[in-house]
């Protein structure tokens, strides 16, 4: 009996696309030939060839017990608000959340909802984002807020957009007091539409601001950059819409809990960050932006509007009642291209308010003040430093130390100490501190004898 071997059939090679890259190189042929491009790299020539192709120092694979080893030592490298006594702010800052927020914000169900453009299966969604519109109604004063914007900057760029659409206007107005990252992003907006912006000097006690004909808006804030309540905002407001502008207040919103709201001194336009409601600091966000309006202005608001109403068996129902982007409407007609409501931000602000209600979030607002004029007391006490005390403040200050601020906060931090935000490239030699109702009397103490021996 014999073995017959039989030769081996050679395979052809797989000449299928990858499944992760649908194109053929046939396609990429055909699609390169169209534009006239001999090859992908030719794509890429504006790019010098040293930074095209750089070598990569990969390092070899770990297993995933060594993996979670190494995760751990660098988080362990991170510092909170919690770990050090924190008096940094200037637009992000460290606030006391209620132990409620993360175990609901964190359900599935909130997690991981997507955009509600099916009403039929996104009641609860769409529910929460109306009692979030709701609340911000009531913190402001205004008649109608929208689910959110980015962040509290891109509230305000936007909000002068709309006060340019509102007017007919190119031009807007906006005071040197506003938060500079802010208004970054103002002019950042506004060039891609050919707008001007005017920074306005912030006027003397008992002036105003003076605007032309060709202003859409004035744009404030209050408090400012520099933590200064005026006194003087109804003026601005009046000066406004004398000119035909409108006037936009970018507020603090936990300030909004003992200060009257902006509606009672005449704001069309609402915006605020909505980090202190709530929101952790994470590392500069993702955050939520506050944005409301009189209802005069209601359809040229950016964003969208969730209404409630009832269907024909009586039942409450929720619906996207306003929806102005592109993607909804004819793009010349859209007021906005913002994509997202930031919803799960935004309902935590939501579960923040509902949890301390009025008297809750005035009682934290009158800590934050009470705090920071006991801190800015007992630095009045050192030599060497001065509070500016020209206005009056909520709870963020300006000291002038003797010494450089960078110098005492690189002291500071040697301490456990996070100290107030160096501002001397705007005014010179000067800090700016913070307090909220988590600086404790001992914290407070603490920092003013670091001050004290920092000085010497």
């Amino acid at each position: 009996m014999t073995t017959e071997t039989r030769p081996v059939e050679a395979r052809p090679l797989v000449t299928e696309p990858h499944p992760y890259i649908p194109l053929t190189p046939d396609d990429r042929a055909a699609m390169l030939a169209t534009i006239g491009v001999a090859s992908t790299d030719d794509l890429f020539t504006d790019i010098p060839a040293a930074y095209r192709n750089p070598s990569i120092n990969i390092p070899d694979a770990l297993t995933e017990l060594e993996l979670l080893d190494e995760m751990r030592t660098l988080a362990a490298r991170n510092r909170t608000g919690s770990d050090y006594a924190c008096f940094l702010g200037a637009g992000a800052y460290h606030h006391f959340r209620p132990s409620l927020i993360d175990p609901l914000v964190m359900r599935g169900e909130f997690l991981t909802s997507y955009t509600p453009y099916q009403p039929e299966v996104s009641q609860g969604t769409l529910q929460t984002i109306f009692e979030f519109q709701s609340l911000v109604c009531e913190l402001t004063g205004m008649d109608v807020a929208n689910a959110g914007m980015y962040d509290g900057a891109s509230a305000l760029a936007e909000a002068c957009l709309m006060a340019c659409a509102v007017t007919g206007r190119r031009r807007i107005a906006v005071s040197e007091r506003v938060h500079p990252n802010w208004l970054a992003v103002v002019q950042g907006y506004a060039h891609g539409r050919d707008i001007g912006v005017d920074m306005m000097p912030h006027p003397a006690p008992g002036a105003t601001f003076v605007l032309s004909d060709e202003h859409a808006c004035l744009a404030v804030a209050q408090p400012d950059f520099y933590g200064r309540m005026s006194l003087d905002a109804a003026s601005w407001g009046e000066a406004a819409h004398a000119a035909g502008a409108l006037f936009l207040v970018a507020a603090e919103p936990i300030s909004l809990g003992m200060y009257r709201p902006p509606s009672e001194y005449g704001a069309d336009i609402v915006v605020a960050e909505g980090q202190s409601l709530g929101v952790s600091l994470s590392y500069g966000g993702p955050y939520v932006g506050l944005f409301a309006c009189r209802n005069d202005y209601i359809r040229q608001m950016p964003g969208r509007i969730v209404g409630r109403t009832a269907d024909l068996e009586g039942r409450t129902g929720y619906v996207l009642t306003l929806q102005t982007r592109e993607q909804h409407i004819r793009r010349e007609r859209a007021t906005s291209n913002i994509c997202t409501s930031q919803q799960l931000i935004a309902l935590s602000a939501s579960m923040y308010l509902a949890a301390l209600g009025p008297r809750g979030l005035r009682r934290v607002a009158e800590l934050c003040y009470e705090k920071a004029h006991y801190l800015a007391d007992r630095i009045d006490e050192l030599a060497g430093f001065r509070v500016e005390r020209d206005e009056p403040f909520f709870h963020e200050f300006v000291v002038r130390p003797q010494k450089p601020p960078s110098e005492i906060n690189r002291a500071l931090i040697e301490r456990r100490i996070i100290g107030g935000l160096d501002v001397s490239d705007a005014i010179h030699n000067r800090m700016l501190l913070c307090a909220t109702e988590l600086n404790t009397r001992v914290e407070i103490d603490a920092l003013v004898e670091a001050l004290a021996e920092v000085s010497r």
